[in-house]
């Protein structure tokens, strides 16, 4: 169950680290070669979706199913181990919400620059006419 976590975070830290790149000022020199980067990781990219839901399904069946440990009816080893895995569960939703917001941030701010591009290619063609 780690490494499908461990990708997961690989996965969002890629998605992190191209977002970084593409809004960070002072990079027009290499803005032309990172959207081309960016425009062909979002595809395989999109996989982090289908993945991200599977195991935000796994996050909610344990949560629906997890045993109840209240009171004196469990000791302090049983409340630790299950205070635990509460945090390892919030923390992992955490995970998969970061995924989907990197995700659809990288998409927008792809399209975002892709149209830019595409507009001052226009008005460059433009002012020669003129």
């Amino acid at each position: 169950m780690a490494l499908e976590w461990a990708a997961l975070g690989a996965m969002t830290a890629a998605e992190a680290i191209i977002l970084i790149l593409l809004t960070f000022p002072g990079t027009q020199g290499l803005q032309k070669g990172l959207i081309t980067v960016a425009r062909t990781s979002l595809q395989p990219l999109l996989a982090v979706v289908p993945f991200a839901l599977f195991l935000l399904l796994e996050i909610y069946w344990k949560y629906e199913h997890l045993p109840e440990c209240k009171g004196s009816t469990c000791n302090v080893a049983e409340q630790d181990r299950h205070s635990k895995s509460v945090f390892k569960s919030q923390r992992n939703g955490i995970l998969v919400l970061g995924a989907f917001l990197f995700y659809w941030v990288l998409y927008r701010v792809t399209a975002m620059l892709v149209s830019l591009e595409r507009i001052s290619n226009q008005l460059k063609n433009l002012k020669p006419s003129e």
